[in-house]
């Protein structure tokens, strides 16, 4: 079994502990980092009361872009599933005809 990784993260000026594989620390450091620069934008662009006001607004934000993706590729998907069965469809009448 691999060996835990204990991380420190640091979000809103709070430091948070993490007992983690190996294996998620890029993505979680890349997640915090990322929080952090959203969490300052919103701080300059917009009057925030306190810091819970600025985490909620980044939680909607990447779960918005969360669930936009996942829409947009139903949406992709159920194009592609029109298409294959138009040419389905085509392929199947040209082969009746011979």
């Amino acid at each position: 079994m691999a060996e835990k990784l204990k991380i420190k993260l640091s979000i809103a000026d709070r430091v948070y502990p993490l007992t983690i594989d190996p294996s998620q620390e890029e993505g979680l450091r890349k997640a915090a980092k990322n929080i952090e620069q959203l969490a300052k934008k919103f701080e300059q662009n917009y009057a925030v009361r306190d810091k819970q006001d600025v985490l909620a607004m980044c939680a909607l934000q990447f779960a918005s872009k969360i669930e936009q993706g996942g829409l947009d590729k139903m949406e992709d998907t159920k194009d592609v599933v029109e298409r294959l069965t138009a040419l389905d469809e085509l392929v199947n009448a040209k082969l009746s005809l011979k």
